[in-house]
């Protein structure tokens, strides 16, 4: 009885989300066809988004951004540039590169492909837009080890949950992001099987990263795994952010520190050989983090917000 009441549910819900996206009417016409009230169908609009039974795209081009998208393309030697709109500078602009990042992903996607992932909580936001489907053949590598202390925002639960959105074959990394020491990371790696994860990632048709500031408490630093002794000394030695627990400083080479030692996760020279390289990120406090990427792995795309993207081009 249940799960007949949930499929009731479900179908009225779809109903209702098709009635007023697709053709068209107003809330008050779906209440009247529906047979309920107005606020029953704000309601039910309002789940099929949190759902991502509807995904809302915006197709038109806004001729100030194409522009900048342009200049971008040329300064940084990128394939692609894609610029979002964001109004609302007081708040992290995680959501509408999320949004554009996960279009994009949606038309990339294609059967046959490897595709290795990254993390962040921009990389985890666009999970909601992507488009769940079946591709055939299709492989997902996570290029970093896993938190222990980690939630939502656990590369490892992040790069399954990225591959069961297209019915995808995962490969995971089956250790901790950082370790004790260089000697238990070299360990691991070659006898723990995480080289072949890592040869598979070297296969990759595309690569999807994310960046993450040194000076905001991201989700590095939320779970505990650098404390501020750490995140000081790295200051003090000019990193500025990392990538896949790799920390840059403003030339985009890694800092020195033993911390770069110590991480388990795809080197950054092998990414630049990987043919699509796609670096999803924004918000003013990356900036620096985000000059450093685009040298240490010189994408070939950039998904980022229109703010952040003045940033960049008037940087020297």
């Amino acid at each position: 009885m249940a799960d007949d009441k949930l499929d009731a549910q479900k179908e009225l819900r779809i109903r209702a989300a098709w009635i007023y996206h697709v053709e068209g009417r107003t809330q008050s016409e779906v209440a009247d066809i529906l047979g309920i009230n107005r606020v029953a169908v704000t309601r039910l609009l309002a789940d099929a988004k949190k759902k991502s039974e509807v995904i809302v795209t915006v197709s038109s081009d806004l001729a100030p951004l194409a522009e900048l998208e342009r200049q971008l393309e040329a300064r940084f030697g990128l394939n692609r540039c894609i610029v979002v709109p964001h109004t609302q500078t007081e708040i992290e602009p995680v959501q509408p590169i999320a949004h554009a990042a996960a279009a994009y992903i949606n038309e990339l996607v294609v059967p046959g492909m490897t595709i290795g992932v990254g993390w962040g909580r921009t990389l985890h936001a666009m999970l909601r837009f992507i488009e769940a489907r079946p591709v055939a053949d299709l492989r997902v590598v996570s290029l970093l080890g896993g938190l222990s202390e980690a939630r939502r925002f656990n590369p490892a639960e992040f790069a399954w949950q990225f591959a069961e959105k297209f019915g995808a074959d995962g490969f995971l990394l089956p250790a901790p992001a950082v370790v004790d020491s260089v000697e238990t990371r070299d360990a691991l790696i070659e006898r723990c099987g995480i080289h072949q994860v890592f040869d598979m990632a070297d296969e990759s048709d595309v690569v999807l990263l994310s960046c993450g500031a040194l000076s905001q408490l991201n989700t590095s630093y939320r779970v505990g795994i650098i404390d501020d002794q750490q995140r000081d000394a790295l200051a003090d030695l000019g990193a500025v952010g990392d990538m896949l627990f790799t920390f840059l400083g403003e030339d985009g080479r890694p800092a020195d520190h033993d911390l770069n030692e110590r991480c388990i996760s795809f080197d950054l020279e092998r990414i630049r050989k990987i043919r699509k390289r796609v670096l999803i990120s924004g918000g003013p406090a990356k900036l620096p983090i985000l000059r450093a990427s685009l040298k240490a792995v010189q994408p070939t795309t950039l998904i980022t917000d229109e703010h952040t993207a003045r940033g960049l081009n008037l940087s020297q």
